[in-house]
């Protein structure tokens, strides 16, 4: 029998990892996810009768979005293709398209594409896609841990059924665990004791791969006195040690980013040095995060405080300059201000909603008085005509219309209730009766 050593080394440079060791190979070795695979779900059903439609699965990391895609490929006698979005670009769709309409004379079914991280393809990308999807040359199935409704363009989107797919619960990891335990030869070889959970499964935030990441982890060192003790103080401690493990990769910080980005938009400033704390001892790249205050900046406080803007984008170049660990402080410095910051999302809902109307009405003309006369026959067409220059009358105001006949009277923004954009609103008021301020 090889010593603990000997397996610690074999496990962690000879062999696959335990999460792939581990991988399901058909839907009854599947945990979680029992909503969709569980007995007479639908998409059960679509996978054990072969008829499968283009669809996309969205959920965070680590919850088998990328395993049911492989049960699906082994299940299936049909061609199977993958793609990474993250390598992958127009022409390797291209080619996979023509595969796929050469192919599908002799097989038994639509060829399947299966693209991961669907949502960091771009417009052009999803594009190329279109066509084939929507004339079943091949059948799509996507895998994403953002809001396809943000990130899949309308078109492909409403041809592809969207399934969610949610963290494991305590039920979950507790099952896997006790599989990694029970099934992986080189686990269950060792001495182990699992005295305590709590630890392990708070950590591993109902990711199936990083619990057992994180299992693999606590076995790898020696044993003491020949034994691993699974406990909450070896946990927490190792992992303060090896915190890369479960927190670097930045596909698995959507959940933290959004309890970061939460948490000053909520204007609590000890949540956002908290997640962002989570996120520099993770290994975050700190351009990431001042990116993302950027725009919290402007989307959430905005109006309500300039200054805010003027902050972040600041940090953002100063990050860019400094680099880690200096860039901490700036970082701590701009997301408590921002946290502490008024609030205003009214410049956010004013480009929504003028976004709305211009989908909804189309085209309009630009009212002839606000038209650019640069030749004579412009001129003589009326452009330009009975426009009122606003520097020529009393402060630099004149009440003139600036929109199309057809919406002259909508009020698209709206100012929020804050000190600064009541003064703004005062200010409106006085001068535009029409829009009932």
């Amino acid at each position: 029998m090889k010593s603990s050593v000997e397996i610690s080394e074999g496990i962690s440079l000879n062999i696959p990892p335990l999460p792939e060791r581990l991988r399901p190979k058909n839907l009854d070795e599947y945990v979680g996810q029992e909503h969709l695979v569980g007995k007479n779900s639908v998409l059960r059903q679509m996978i054990e009768n072969g008829n499968i439609s283009s669809f996309i699965m969205w959920g965070p990391p680590g919850v088998g979005k990328t395993t049911l895609a492989r049960i699906i490929s082994a299940k299936l006698d049909r061609p199977f293709y993958t793609l990474s979005a993250v390598s992958a670009g127009v022409k390797d769709v291209r080619e996979i398209i023509e595969k796929s309409r050469s192919s599908s004379i002799f097989s038994k079914g639509k060829p399947i594409l299966f693209i991961d991280e669907i949502h960091r393809f771009s417009k052009s990308q999803q594009d190329a896609l279109l066509g084939a999807v929507e004339d079943g040359t091949i059948v799509l199935i996507g895998a994403t841990t953002e809001n396809p409704s943000f990130e899949v363009i309308t078109p492909l989107l409403s041809r592809c059924q969207v399934y969610i797919l949610k963290s494991l619960e305590i039920e979950h990891l507790e099952r896997l665990l006790q599989k990694a335990l029970k099934e992986d030869k080189y686990i269950k070889e060792k001495n182990i004791t699992v005295k305590e959970r709590e630890a392990l499964f708070r950590f591993s935030g109902g990711d199936a791969r990083k619990l057992l990441n994180i299992i693999e982890l606590l076995v790898s060192g020696s044993a003491k006195n020949n034994r691993y003790i699974i406990d909450n103080k070896t946990v927490t401690d190792k992992l303060q040690e090896n915190i890369a493990i479960y927190d670097k990769n930045g596909e698995q910080h959507y959940d933290i980013i959004s309890a970061f980005i939460k948490s000053m938009r909520g204007s609590d400033p000890n949540g956002a040095v908290y997640w962002l704390a989570r996120m520099i001892a993770g290994g975050e790249d700190p351009l990431f995060i001042a990116r993302r205050m950027v725009i919290l900046a402007s989307e959430d406080i905005g109006l309500a405080n300039p200054n805010a803007f003027l902050l972040a984008n600041s940090c953002f170049d100063a990050v860019n300059k400094i680099g880690m660990p200096e860039s901490r402080i700036i970082l701590s410095q701009t997301a408590i201000y921002l946290a502490t910051s008024p609030k205003s999302n009214s410049a956010y809902i004013a480009i929504n909603s003028a976004l709305e109307e211009v989908n909804k009405s189309g085209n309009l003309s630009v009212p002839l008085h606000l038209r650019n006369a640069p030749t004579k026959l412009m001129k003589e067409l009326g452009y330009g005509n009975e426009y009122k220059y606003a520097h020529s009358y009393s402060g630099n105001f004149t009440d003139l219309q600036f929109l199309p006949d057809e919406i002259s009277d909508i009020k698209f923004y709206d100012p929020g209730n804050n000190a600064k954009e009541s003064d703004i609103r005062k200010r409106l008021l006085s001068m535009w009766k029409k829009y009932n301020y």
